[in-house]
């Protein structure tokens, strides 16, 4: 619209670039509907973690460190009901230090026996 000759540049508002170390850069614009979508998302993902360690609590045993464990395997037959999102929820729970188990990734099958436990 720049270039297009009939476009009335006073009527357009001016587009507003961030730079890096600018503290709105990479974020939407206050007010938006995707900073609205955004904030959605974040409580939506919230609130499968808590129901992941819910899950974890009610599956798992309680080892002799007091903490609940099970296995990846268990974890993913019980859970897998609910969500097929599981490694996600589970990687976002290590995340805020809610979980912990070895690895960077877990698959099925392949990583049944590791033990996530509950922190």
């Amino acid at each position: 619209q720049r270039k297009n000759p009939f476009s009335n540049d006073r009527l357009e508002p001016k587009l507003l670039h961030t730079h890096r170390g600018d503290p709105t850069y990479g974020r939407p614009p206050e007010g938006s509907q995707t900073e609205q979508r955004g904030k959605d998302a974040h409580s939506h993902v919230g609130k499968e973690v808590q129901e992941l360690c819910l899950i974890i609590r009610s599956t798992g045993e309680v080892g002799e460190d007091g903490h609940v464990s099970v296995t990846f395997g268990q974890l993913f037959e019980t859970y897998v009901t609910i969500s097929n999102k599981v490694v996600g929820i589970l990687l976002r729970a290590r995340k805020h230090g809610l979980v912990h188990f070895e690895g960077e990734m877990l698959w099925q099958g392949k990583d049944d026996d590791v033990i996530i436990t509950l922190l």
